[in-house]
């Protein structure tokens, strides 16, 4: 190769000046209208640095790891001392690329040691416990509990004994009950805060307690679904005012509806006959707690539902149903445990546990209660 210096050096820049005991350095000729390079850099070869001068920047194809590609082909030569390849730092420990396989997730041990889940190696958001229980072959139900279930209980006694007494002294734990029927439905399907479709909600239930009272207990069915159809109508109205997008306005507007639809039948009870409720609420509260006893679930749900049956006659015998309060134990014994499985779906919170969980049992009997009740009386 020539020596004569490149045309488009500095000025005033003799390229024949080198250091003393040292060769010239020998010049790439690059092509023309090759960019100037003026910091310091590295050759392919370990010797003392030129000049920043004499170093011209590469057309393409460099790169700058602890392994460079040098020019003229020359590959994997070390860098000068005082310009030290920084390591390359991967994104998490080659322990875990070992163990991740080829799906690129870590499985549960590798995940805890690198300190993140799986859906945060991929880039995606951090996954549910229910979607990682799906995964991994679990199942998502968690039942609430004996906690809930003392609670469901004692509300229940209390709509038992309250319907003994009369009418309006009903309205009272009444009332209690689609509060929470209306917050739990919400915050069971994630929806939370939600104020105005609880507020919406439970307005629906107290709406049909109203006119439950004001139409009496023989115009009751025509309080209650003419209740639910103006709440129904009325949330539609309101989810189309939404500007959300639509798949989150779809999806409020079923959490409403169906959390008014619980809230408004609910008011079930004070329409049915005294005697039925006083039966069927404690046939609630007996299957309920016998369902959080510490058994097997199959084993589990059959006890409750004698017990359910062994109250409906216990009670019933106190009452003009007699006998016959053990189908209705049964009837509504059985509902609860839908309520109260459908409580336990999809890994909730303890807030849901001591939301849903205690008023879906009771809500879920309240249909059963009223028309087992007119059957039989």
């Amino acid at each position: 190769m020539s020596n004569q210096p490149y045309e488009g050096r500095h000025e005033g820049y003799d390229p024949y000046q080198q250091p003393q005991q040292q060769e010239p350095q020998q010049q790439p000729e690059w092509p023309q209208h090759t960019q100037q390079w003026e910091g310091r850099t590295w050759e392919t070869q370990a010797q003392t640095p030129v000049p920043a001068a004499d170093t011209y920047l590469p057309p393409q194809g460099y790169q700058t790891y602890s392994e460079p590609q040098g020019y003229g082909g020359v590959v994997g030569a070390p860098l000068p001392p005082e310009a030290p390849a920084q390591p390359w730092t991967p994104a998490h420990p080659p322990a875990a690329d070992a163990a991740s396989g080829a799906g690129g997730t870590l499985p549960e041990s590798a995940s805890e040691a690198a300190g993140y889940g799986p859906a945060t190696v991929i880039g995606q958001s951090r996954i549910t416990d229910a979607q990682r229980a799906r995964a991994e072959g679990r199942s998502p139900i968690i039942e609430p509990g004996m906690q809930p279930a003392a609670l469901t209980a004692l509300l229940a006694l209390l709509l038992s004994g309250a319907a003994a007494i009369g009418e309006y002294a009903l309205v009272v734990p009444l009332v209690l009950l689609q509060a929470v029927t209306a917050a739990g439905w919400f915050r069971l399907n994630g929806m939370w805060p939600a104020r105005q479709g609880i507020a919406l909600a439970f307005l629906g239930a107290v709406t049909a307690d109203v006119a439950l009272l004001a139409a009496g207990r023989e115009n009751a069915p025509a309080a209650i679904l003419g209740t639910l159809g103006v709440w129904v109508l009325l949330t539609l109205v309101l989810q189309l005012r939404s500007h959300a997008d639509p798949d989150t306005r779809m999806y409020g507007l079923m959490a409403t509806v169906v959390s008014a639809a619980l809230s408004i039948i609910a008011a079930g009870y004070p329409a049915a006959e005294p005697d039925a409720v006083t039966v069927g609420a404690a046939a609630v509260a007996v299957a309920i707690l016998a369902r959080a006893l510490p058994l097997p679930t199959a084993a589990s749900v059959v006890v409750a539902l004698l017990a359910a049956a062994g109250a409906g006659i216990a009670v019933g015998g106190m009452t003009d149903l007699g006998t016959q309060g053990a189908f209705l134990g049964l009837g509504a014994g059985a509902c609860a445990l839908i309520g109260h499985r459908v409580a336990s779906y999809d890994y909730p919170s303890r807030f849901v546990h001591f939301t849903a969980g205690v008023a879906l049992p009771l809500a879920a009997a309240a249909p059963a209660v009223y028309l087992l009740g007119r059957a039989l009386g």
